[in-house]
């Protein structure tokens, strides 16, 4: 099968290129080059508009063959193709030069840790559950996701679009979620056996606590997060019978960003859900299903309290970046710092588990 994405050109061809880009280090091509730029511009939460850009221009020239490439660059032509501009021209030709951009230089300064106090931790995290492509609402083919990934050194990345009713963010229909498990597939068979690309979703909780999705599809993922997008403001006690009743389905396996909250970011901030959170978290140990340490810092969800609580109730945790863009991924970091800080256990991480632990336990309830 070939391999769909928002690169021209055969999948296969383009993966084995970036990957030998991405290993060169500091004499890396153009287009490691502009993606790693737009790494470190997502990571620093730089305007969206401007972090495209640079991707949209690796997109341009990643299938042409590096002569053309290396002939624009050296005749000023870069421009007349579509998508790339001055800035973007200017630090392909760089590139192609052998010299390190000086944008880069300056992002690559501030790229230290995004949160302290979490760092041994952070090394002991070998992948990540919930994670957003073009296929939903996030801005890039579920490959760039993945070859970021593995360039984070994870082990694994769970894909978890959206369910359908989240129309929003363009959620995923049966039909549309089992051509994406095709695409995974092919994008597998590339990829080699040190990382995978797992199938998953980010599947709503509904009103009374059942799930967004076909149990027939659920049963073909690898992970399944359940998460709260409708009627955050819901009674606390129909809220506590829904996220409970969503809890005890087998097909559960982690309890997204349990309280909705927004506390900074461009979408502005919203309160937390309420509901009786000791009965909830108590459903989580009890089924075995992981809370999740949410690690957008717009989020911090759970709150401490509640992260506490669930600690002390014997849950297990997950630690994700619900990254909606490939820099996003790298947002563990501030998952790592709260959980390092609310002294949980590192074992009882199920991001810390390697793959095939992992997908014992996504499957021991089915």
């Amino acid at each position: 099968m070939r391999v769909t994405s928002g690169f021209a050109g055969d999948g296969a061809v383009e993966e084995k290129k970036l990957a030998e880009e991405s290993t060169a280090g500091a004499a890396r091509g153009p287009v490691a080059t502009l993606r790693r730029i737009a790494f470190l511009m997502e990571r620093q939460r730089e305007e969206t508009r401007r972090i495209e850009a640079f991707r949209k221009a690796a997109r341009t020239i990643l299938p042409l063959p590096e002569e053309e490439v290396r002939r624009r660059a050296a005749d000023g032509t870069l421009t007349e193709l579509p998508g790339i501009g001055p800035s973007t021209a200017a630090v392909i030709t760089d590139a192609c030069n052998g010299v390190v951009p000086e944008r880069l230089v300056r992002l690559e300064g501030t790229a230290g840790p995004l949160a302290q106090g979490g760092e041994e931790l952070r090394a002991r995290l070998r992948g990540d559950l919930h994670s957003h492509s073009d296929w939903s609402d996030g801005g890039s083919p579920l490959e760039e996701m993945a070859m970021t990934a593995m360039e984070l050194g994870h082990d694994y990345l769970v894909l978890t679009d959206h369910s359908p009713r989240l129309r929003v963010a363009n959620g995923l229909s049966a039909e549309r979620l089992a051509r994406q498990l095709g695409v995974v597939d092919a994008v597998n068979e590339h990829l080699g056996d040190s990382f995978t690309l797992l199938k998953g979703i980010e599947v709503d909780i509904l009103d009374d606590g059942s799930l967004d999705q076909t149990p027939e599809m659920l049963g073909r993922l690898d992970v399944r997060v359940a998460s709260v997008h409708s009627k955050l403001k819901m009674d606390a006690a129909l809220m506590t019978r829904r996220m409970v009743a969503a809890v005890r389905n087998p097909h559960t396996n982690v309890l997204g960003h349990c309280t909705g909250r927004l506390v900074t970011g461009n979408r502005g901030v919203r309160p937390q859900s309420q509901f009786d959170a000791k009965a909830v978290f108590t459903a989580c140990a009890e089924e075995g299903v992981a809370v999740e340490i949410n690690s957008r810092p717009e989020r911090r969800d759970p709150p401490t309290r509640l992260l506490e609580l669930a600690r002390d109730l014997g849950c297990l945790f997950s630690i994700d970046s619900d990254a909606h863009a490939p820099g996003q991924l790298d947002m563990l970091d501030y998952g790592a710092a709260r959980a390092t800080e609310a002294g949980i256990e590192p074992d009882r991480i199920v991001t810390t588990w390697e793959r095939d632990r992992l997908l014992e336990w996504a499957s021991a309830r089915l």
